[in-house]
């Protein structure tokens, strides 16, 4: 009986931590969504080319972050199995960013964490619908 308590307060750490990591990218400060990950933290979205470490991790927020200056980025649920967590998203926002389109998108997805000792992302693998994203983004 101890040890579903103790995996529901890890659950609970983690699910606080999910609602600051949203935070942090809302606030629009690429440098705080990066230090939500280990110092050689990758990021890996849809298989492309992996973000390593916190440098390139900011990087990849600020991108985000230019393209889409309203974005609003929600937590939608998370859950745990195998030992990873999924952080369930909705991002929305309007590319009025530099060579901006003017297009709003609003799209789901997930992120696949696996922890490290520290409580810091050591790895996530990011999933979304890039076809659906890119005609919205073009307004198709």
């Amino acid at each position: 009986m101890t040890g579903c308590k103790s995996d529901k307060s890890e659950f609970d750490k983690i699910l606080i931590f999910g609602q600051k990591y949203t935070d942090a990218w809302n606030s629009k400060v690429p440098e705080k969504m990066a230090s939500f990950y280990a110092e050689n933290g990758i990021l890996i979205v849809n298989k492309g080319t992996p973000a390593i470490g916190r440098k390139q991790l900011a990087e990849t927020a600020q991108s985000y972050m230019e393209a889409f200056p309203d974005l609003e980025l929600t937590m939608d649920s998370l859950t745990k199995k195998n030992g990873t967590y999924r952080y369930y998203w909705t991002f929305r926002g309007t590319n009025t960013g530099s060579n901006g389109t003017g297009n709003k998108v609003n799209f789901s997805g997930f992120e696949e964490w696996t922890m490290n000792e520290q409580g810091l992302v050591q790895k996530s693998l990011g999933t979304y619908n890039a076809e659906e994203y890119q005609k919205q983004l073009e307004g198709i």
